[in-house]
């Protein structure tokens, strides 16, 4: 055994006695063969050693690594976390080790990110997050999502259309609509929105399908029944203050995402009200968090690891057509204990 701090490729060589071009060749996957007999002295000296195969001198013999990028908007969400578990399963079947970025919901770090992964020869991106209405930014992420598959790599999206990348796509505005029916069927006729933030397609794809459906059921939405706010636990409490400040006369409150409803359910709880009885409240996705809800959660339930092993299947998939799948995916509407046939 070596002593004193790493062991090189060079003491390697001189081990195994073979020239440091042959022993980088064993070690750091050079596509130039070597003959099996000194393939295994290389490896047994590698072993008896306690040499580690340096990361970079691989990536620069292969021009691939082996990571996986996954940029979301918060790890800290649950419904990020739950995708970033699928992806980081087929990356370990894969022998893959996750990168993790998180944007913090700026759209131009998703820029910065995949440029990152992409410096460091990233075999695959899956970038998970809703799209801004920004049609600039949008187009400036597309021209770098080209540029890195055309160094190689290849990314996979779970958000909407749009992108130069297969796309796990969400209906959302099904998923809402539906649920806006089941709603309407249990008795409800009075309605406020928790509608999140205004530049988002996945909260404004929600609110639109959410709405339609009371539009076709001759149901107004009052202007002052619709409130935007930041797409977290803290967001769905400041606007259900704001909401209940301006004085409220809904049944039934519909938060666009679970997170969101998370905070809106506490901030009826210090209002003085209860859920179901002063007021129903239902989300979207079915966090994994929302079985500590009392009481639970009427919401539209997303697959959101399989989302996540779907997104990084199609990122490490070897098919070489030009044009992007798309994968849909329906939502399925769960009813509980959060809502209930009005009393007024």
């Amino acid at each position: 055994m070596a002593s004193g701090g790493y062991v090189t490729l060079d003491q390697v060589a001189q081990h195994a006695g073979v020239s440091l071009a042959t022993a980088s060749r064993v070690l750091n996957g050079s596509t130039r063969q070597v003959g099996e007999k000194l393939r295994r002295r290389v490896t047994a000296s590698a072993h008896e050693l306690g040499y580690l195969p340096n990361a970079s001198a691989q990536t620069l013999a292969r021009n691939t690594s082996t990571l996986v990028g996954l940029i979301v908007h918060d790890i800290a969400d649950p419904y990020f976390s739950s995708i970033a578990a699928g992806v980081a399963r087929i990356a370990e079947d894969h022998g893959l080790v996750v990168v993790l970025g998180t944007t913090g919901r700026t759209p131009q770090r998703e820029n910065e990110l995949l440029s990152m992964l992409r410096a460091h020869r990233a075999r695959a991106v899956v970038l998970a997050g809703s799209r801004t209405i920004d049609d600039s930014t949008t187009r400036r992420l597309g021209e770098e999502i080209r540029m890195f598959t055309k160094q190689g790599g290849r990314v996979a999206c779970v958000s909407q259309e749009g992108l130069p990348a297969d796309t796990v796509v969400p209906d959302n505005r099904a998923g809402a609509t539906e649920l806006a029916h089941r709603l309407i069927a249990q008795g409800h006729r009075r309605f406020a929105i928790l509608a999140g933030p205004t530049d988002l397609y996945t909260a404004r794809d929600r609110l639109d399908g959410f709405h339609s459906a009371l539009h076709a059921a001759g149901i107004e939405l009052a202007p002052h029944n619709v409130m935007h706010g930041a797409f977290t636990r803290d967001g769905g409490y400041e606007s259900t203050r704001r909401l209940l400040a301006a004085g409220t006369d809904a049944t039934c409150l519909f938060v666009v995402n679970d997170v969101m409803a998370t905070g809106a359910m506490a901030a009826l709880r210090d209002a003085g009200l209860r859920v179901p009885e002063d007021l129903s409240v239902a989300g979207f996705d079915d966090i994994p968090t929302l079985r500590d809800l009392t009481p639970a959660l009427t919401t539209v339930r997303l697959p959101l690891e399989w989302m996540g092993e779907t997104a990084a299947r199609l990122a490490l998939s070897e098919d070489n057509s030009d044009a992007p799948q798309t994968v849909e995916v329906a939502g399925e509407v769960v009813l509980r204990e959060s809502t209930a046939v009005p009393t007024s």
